[in-house]
């Protein structure tokens, strides 16, 4: 039994294969037909096909113009990129408390840390469970900040039946290899407004609008770049992929959520272990099964002499020098550290295994 498993479907070797054969690789019409299939398929609003989950955030804080001086609001229960695109911009990442409860950024803790200098505030959906998107909204509204969702590990999940990636101005997913939907590496910008989309589009080839910079009679493109861009598009043979996966990826959400409810349902009244809060008024990606245990170190070993992994995916970020070290006041974020731990939660479980580890929790630790 693994922790996380990489799922690539027959259609999308095939894809590959094909894509290989043709001759190209860069960006092309794989690439735009994947945008077009992110939009009809999972309801995403002007998804932008990116090289990368960190490109589609560092892109989304270009786009909506932070900079130096600004302030963006994050939680530190993220992977560290969501702070070291902050520091890209040379803005700063201001870290707002979770509910320990939910693993998800607290809006009551970003109203307390806006500041004249805050611009933008990026929710994290940890591990495929949507924020309190409706009082962030607000939130932002009231202080005329830009919201720049990090759905990295949420892409199929929604919120009041409405999917993650058409409610803020931006949302960022990742298709790195363990997500739920792969192309092996990649990500997208989902933006709400199209002037974003476009200019997004143009910033993530070097700020060379493809569309309009035609070819001259000597072969190079006629440009004239007014942006800084980067090198952030998506290639064919990562779309290829990608739109190969993307066929199965309701079934494949719905038997996580099949074991997450076998889950839930058998842990209730063990003593030790709660899973987190679930409202019923958003759906999980369940890209991970985050418990809070008692005794971690001992519920780990206890899991590993019956092999079967558990892990602790991140510890909170803040952590790092970079960011200026542990701030005291996430008086949540401590104690959801303290107890966090993630079990097995996957498409390719079988009921046998998921059984094992409901068993094996029993047995106690």
């Amino acid at each position: 039994m693994n922790f996380f498993e990489t799922s690539i479907s027959k259609k999308a070797i095939s894809n590959a294969v094909k894509a290989l054969k043709s001759g190209w690789i860069s960006a092309g019409k794989c690439a735009e037909e994947f945008e077009s299939r992110l939009e009809r398929d999972l309801g995403l609003i002007n998804p932008v096909t990116l090289n990368s989950g960190t490109s589609s955030l560092h892109l989304g804080l270009v786009v909506c113009g932070v900079g130096p001086g600004d302030e963006v609001i994050i939680p530190a229960q993220t992977f560290v990129a969501t702070g070291l695109v902050v520091l890209m911009q040379g803005a700063k990442p201001v870290f707002a408390d979770i509910d320990p409860r939910t693993g998800n950024i607290s809006p009551r803790s970003i109203e307390k840390k806006i500041t004249k200098n805050s611009k933008a505030i990026i929710p994290v959906h940890w591990g495929g469970y949507p924020c309190d998107m409706d009082d962030i909204g607000a939130i932002a509204k009231r202080h005329n900040l830009a919201v720049i969702e990090d759905a990295a590990q949420a892409v199929g999940a929604s919120f009041k039946k409405k999917a993650i990636g058409a409610l803020s101005r931006f949302t960022a997913f990742s298709f790195q290899a363990v997500k739920q939907l792969t192309s092996g590496d990649g990500g997208a910008l989902c933006c709400l407004y199209k002037r974003d989309a476009v200019l997004a589009k143009k910033l993530r080839w070097f700020g060379i609008d493809r569309v309009k910079a035609k070819p001259s009679l000597l072969g190079e493109r006629l440009y004239d770049i007014s942006k800084t861009g980067y090198k952030y598009h998506l290639n064919d043979l990562q779309a290829a992929v990608g739109l190969g996966n993307l066929a199965g990826l309701r079934a494949r959400l719905e038997r996580r959520r099949r074991v997450a409810m076998r889950y839930r349902n058998a842990f209730k009244r063990i003593s030790g272990i709660k899973p987190l809060d679930y409202k019923k008024d958003r759906e999980s990606s369940y890209f991970l099964f985050t418990v809070l245990v008692e005794k971690r170190k001992d519920f780990i070993c206890s899991l590993l002499r019956r092999n079967i992994p558990a892990s602790v995916v991140h510890l909170r970020i803040d952590r790092n020098s970079v960011f200026g070290g542990v701030k005291p006041d996430l008086v949540g974020q401590e104690k959801f550290d303290c107890m966090q731990v993630s079990l097995p939660i996957h498409e390719k479980l079988s009921d046998n295994d998921v059984s094992r580890v409901i068993k094996a929790v029993k047995s106690g630790w």
